[in-house]
């Protein structure tokens, strides 16, 4: 354990967030006036801002907040990289012993921060989880959609903390065992667990967004269940070579059963179901190298070796 008490850095990606600052900054701010207070963290702690690219206001927010207070930080990346790419420059970029990601929306409880300090404290948790305790203000289709996912990933052998999205606290160790995992494809939820610390879970109720829209739409958020699928896992490669021996082995039981009835003398009329066979083995193609492309196509952009982020300013 810690001699003094923690540094913390709160992290919290923005990608045209110039409705929502004006109030999640204030309220992070008293946080960790909160907790600087009560003696659990340093008074070195901050809050670290990360402008994912805006084309609004938001920078020249975060430049203002910056100059107007001691405890706030912001680093501007050079354009729109994505949310998973965000929070892992605030990672790497952030100083601290602890550090946080948090949405700048204010819908996590950034109250919940508090108990993942105790966790790292008190049971020596490196990183810490907040879940969800319930999807009340989720749609249902969000909700069945969202619950499905979690559950479908484990079933293809992903290791995922159900109901956590990208709400936690990791400590300075964990946050250094992160930094040497170089790959560019990043699904973070599904990372962190690969890293084998100690960790906590902490349960919270989530709120509504306080200003702004939701920049995460259904596009998107397929988009990462897929990133998250095919960047950790490869059964659906092994799914492919079973459907494969699959469909082979019917083939096979049909040849059987065509020079059985063609040994017996009956004619086998067959139009409709040849053409039947023949569409839906086309398909099955089509699927498989839709899916092995997909792995090939994150072979290539490993191997180009592309900066994952680069940041464009800082502040202070």
């Amino acid at each position: 354990m810690l001699a003094e008490p923690p540094a913390l850095a709160i992290i919290a990606p923005c990608y045209n967030e110039e409705e929502v600052l004006p109030i999640s900054v204030p309220a992070f701010r008293s946080l960790l006036d909160r907790l600087k207070d009560a003696g659990k963290i340093s008074h070195s702690s901050h809050l670290f801002l990360v402008d994912d690219g805006s084309s609004d206001a938001t920078w020249s927010l975060i430049e203002q907040y910056a100059h107007d207070n001691a405890d706030l930080k912001g680093l501007k990346l050079t354009r729109n990289r994505g949310h998973q790419n965000a929070v892992l420059a605030g990672m790497m970029e952030a100083e601290g012993d602890l550090l946080v990601s948090i949405d700048v929306d204010c819908q996590d409880d950034h109250n919940a921060i508090e108990d993942m300090v105790d966790a790292f404290m008190d049971e020596g948790a490196q990183i810490v989880y907040g879940v969800r305790s319930e999807r009340r203000t989720d749609s249902v289709f969000k909700r069945v959609t969202a619950e499905g996912f979690y559950r479908f990933l484990r079933a293809l052998g992903v290791e995922v903390v159900f109901n956590h999205a990208d709400f936690r606290l990791l400590s300075r160790r964990a946050v250094e065992s992160l930094r040497s995992f170089e790959e560019v494809n990043l699904f973070l939820r599904g990372m962190t667990p690969m890293l084998g610390y100690k960790t906590a879970i902490v349960t919270y109720t989530r709120a509504e967004r306080a200003a702004g829209e939701s920049k995460y739409p259904l596009t998107k958020m397929l988009s990462l269940a897929w990133e998250g699928i095919t960047s950790l896992s490869i059964r659906p490669l092994r799914l492919i070579t079973s459907l494969g021996a699959g469909v082979a082995l019917i083939s096979i039981l049909g040849g059987v059963f065509a020079i059985g009835q063609a040994l017996l003398g009956a004619t086998v009329s067959g139009w409709a179901s040849l053409a039947v066979a023949v569409t839906f083995l086309g398909g099955v193609q089509l699927l498989a190298i839709g899916v092995v492309g997909e792995y090939i196509g994150k072979i290539y952009l490993e191997t180009k070796r592309r900066p994952r982020f680069l940041v464009e300013k800082r502040v202070p």
